[in-house]
């Protein structure tokens, strides 16, 4: 890509799903999760060898998630962009799998303690036609797809170079097609419901978040509808990780796009490419005026704050681009492996600095930048894994793999101790859990460091780690004085050996590493009670290196796992007691015992049925307003007057228009919606029912509101 349009074939795509979303089962898991602070980008990987790699490598070495390839039903065009042309999201057999092996990685991978983000693209369909990997077809030309047609797409214009940049054109950029790709017209009711039924889908089969592409492409509006109109809380019981695709240019405000979830800071990616390679007199040594800091981000090249940004060296894109540092490029461009190991002292760098959430990026080698990924199976006969042969395994890296541990670690720690030595090195501590030094030069570096650390050896996790006995390193140790510092000698940089130590107090030798677990929790209150929620809250415990997270236990089956000292167990049954216990748990594993337990009992259930009405292009004049007019008390009993008023969203006679009204449970329904203006009531026309009216039956008992989601007024 380029730093403001990407080329073709680096295109986002969009579409929505299923009318109705098949779900799993909503009983709590028994599992836990780890530290989400750092991911890991498999692009293109089949579903089945995620689920082995999350197994036998990215649970153990503490990946909180694995972020995976769209999974939605896609054009079969034998290039890499192809699952970025999605046809179909009701039927979720893709290129990387079928819905079942899909399904089937994420039951593998969370007990491992891995999460599973997906990459969704709802911005537009699939060009040209054909069949896709559902076996359903499309016409892009005819704008036929399974569950889309011509009126749920935007007007057939392209975006043009000179819409990009200031001033631009905005509205270009998100209502007319980014090359060719037939744009969704993502404000209408039914698209909307289409994408959120798709989200809803995937939520069911225990997806934890989602990655949007091209979101700014797209009205912030509409991302914040289909992010705010699904569960909040994923099947494990945390919040939805969301982050948004935002390539910058002088025409989109990624601010705008905070209210539904954090962005890939694409700046970060540029600025490793820029201070790694030294290029446009930018350098290393300089990365805290350019970043920002720990509560002060934002530096000179105006990075977002930490919390709302999503960090990498490289993805699937920039890589092909050459807008970031590469290692499976071999095009010709620039490789940043070979004869040098920037590529990997970035990763370290990332990992090591406390900003935004970290995602590595583990894809395919390749030679041509269309190529798709390769034929071979990522492992040998015996499961072995072909590191490097043809798909790349960058999260198998070990002195990027270590790291992982060292973040969580660190997590919470502010920077101190920073120094550099020629402008092209750099050494830092973590508060007094953690240090770094990165030799990004091609001459060594001897110097005497302060750490920041106890006393004590330390394993380079860089190059080894703790033996299993905890008793010393696999590869090389440091050692730490009392005053805290160290003396070490980094190798230049072009050899064989990665130019970096990195210490961590879960990797300290003598007595094992860590083996003292945090207190056990204490003070639980319980506040919010609703007839379906709770807010469980308790006082934060105390460990030698650091809480990592706490486990909440509801009748003796985990809930949840959190990183904050309270938590919000929605789905709860009415006029029901719950025991909860809470322990504590650092990053070496040590756990608490179990607190004392808390009794909490749900109000009872409400006499009636939350329902809410919603329908557009009702053409209403001045003084009209919409209402609900029914066969119920509180929808007027048939009579305009009496009936439920509902509140008109935003400005303009098509907008759409929606309330919630508390009907009586397990009751049927009839309704229609109605103009009125105190005098003259004009009635929507009858639909294909016998008795011509909308029509439905509330459920026996209801947690959440009931939706109706009518579409358009009927003349």
């Amino acid at each position: 890509m380029t730093t403001r349009v990407r080329s073709p074939f680096l295109k986002n795509l969009a579409a929505s799903c299923a009318v109705f979303c098949s779900a799993l089962s909503l009983s709590a898991p028994a599992y836990a999760l780890n530290p989400n602070d750092t991911s890991v980008q498999m692009f293109r990987w089949k579903w089945n060898d995620i689920a082995s790699e999350c197994t036998n490598w990215l649970g153990p070495k503490g990946f909180g998630a694995v972020q995976v390839s769209p999974p939605h039903a896609a054009a079969n065009l034998g290039f890499w962009y192809d699952i970025y042309q999605p046809v179909n999201y009701t039927v979720l057999n893709s290129a990387m799998g079928t819905q079942a092996q899909f399904q089937s990685m994420g039951n593998t991978c969370h007990p491992a303690g891995v999460r599973v983000y997906a990459d969704v693209v709802v911005n537009h369909m699939a060009p040209n036609s054909g069949t896709a990997t559902d076996g359903s077809t499309w016409n892009g030309n005819t704008m036929t797809y399974p569950f889309f047609s011509g009126n749920d797409f935007h007007a057939n214009c392209a975006i043009q170079d000179a819409d990009y940049g200031s001033p631009g054109n905005q509205s270009a950029v998100r209502n007319c097609r980014l090359v060719g790709l037939i744009d969704l017209a993502t404000e209408s009711t039914y698209v909307r419901t289409q994408v959120k039924n798709y989200l809803t889908k995937l939520l069911n089969m225990g997806v934890d978040g989602f990655r949007f592409d091209a979101s700014k492409h797209m009205q912030p509006a509409d991302l914040q509808a289909f992010v705010s109109g699904v569960a909040q809380t994923t099947l494990a019981g945390e919040p939805v990780w969301v982050t948004h695709e935002i390539i910058p240019d002088g025409n989109v405000n990624r601010a705008d796009y905070f209210s539904s979830g954090t962005v890939n800071e694409f700046k970060f990616t540029y600025a490793m490419r820029e201070t790694f390679r030294g290029t446009n007199g930018n350098q290393l040594s300089q990365i805290r005026a350019y970043m920002g800091t720990p509560g002060n981000w934002g530096g000179t090249w105006g990075f977002v704050d930490s919390p709302k940004a999503t960090v990498f060296v490289n993805n699937w894109d920039t890589e092909r681009s050459g807008d970031s540092l590469i290692a499976s490029n071999f095009t010709g461009i620039t490789n940043d492996t070979q004869g040098s190991k920037r590529y990997d002292l970035a990763n370290i760098f990332m990992l090591a600095w406390p900003y935004g959430h970290a995602q590595l990026h583990s894809g395919f080698r390749f030679t041509n930048k269309d190529q798709t990924s390769p034929s071979a199976s990522p492992f040998d006969a015996s499961g072995n894994p072909l590191i490097n042969v043809n798909w790349d395994f960058i999260h198998r890296w070990g002195n990027i793999a270590n790291m992982v541990k060292f973040r969580s670690t660190t997590s919470g720690q502010g920077v101190g101790n920073f120094i550099n030595g020629t402008t092209n090195q750099i050494a830092f501590s973590r508060g007094n859990k953690g240090f770094v030094a990165i030799n990004n030069e091609f001459a060594a570096w001897n110097a005497t460091f302060q750490t920041g650390l106890p006393a004590g050896t330390y394993c380079n996790v860089i190059v080894g780690e703790l033996n299993g006995a905890g008793t010393a390193c696999t590869g090389a140790s440091v050692v730490v004085d009392a005053t805290g510092q160290a003396n070490l000698s980094l190798p230049a940089n072009g050899g064989s050996v990665v130019p970096a130590v990195a210490l961590h107090a879960n990797q300290k030798v003598s007595g094992g590493g860590d083996t003292q677990a945090p207190s056990v929790p204490t003070g639980l209150t319980k506040s919010n009670v609703t007839s379906n929620a709770a807010t469980i809250s308790w006082a934060a415990s105390t460990d030698n290196v650091g809480v990592s997270l706490y486990k909440v236990m509801r009748n003796g089956v985990q809930v949840t796992t959190t990183a904050s000292t309270s938590y919000t167990n929605t789905g709860l049954s009415a006029a029901t007691s719950y025991s909860y216990t809470v322990s504590a748990h650092d990053a070496a594993g040590n756990g608490s015992a179990a607190s004392a337990p808390l009794s909490v009992t749900t109000l009872n259930a409400p006499a009636g049925c939350p329902v809410t009405f919603t329908i557009a292009n009702a053409n209403t004049t001045v003084g009209q307003n919409l209402y609900v007019v029914g066969n119920q008390t509180s929808i007027g009993n048939w009579t305009p007057a009496s009936g439920y008023a509902l509140a008109i969203q935003g400005s303009g006679a098509n907008v759409p228009w929606t309330g919630t009204a508390t009907l009586p449970v397990n009751t049927a329904i009839q309704y229609k919606y109605v103009k009125w203006n105190g005098s003259t009531a004009v009635w929507e026309s009858n639909q294909a029912t016998t008795s011509g009216n909308r029509q439905f039956t509330t459920p026996a008992s209801c947690t959440t509101p009931v939706a109706r989601n009518d579409g358009n007024f009927k003349f």
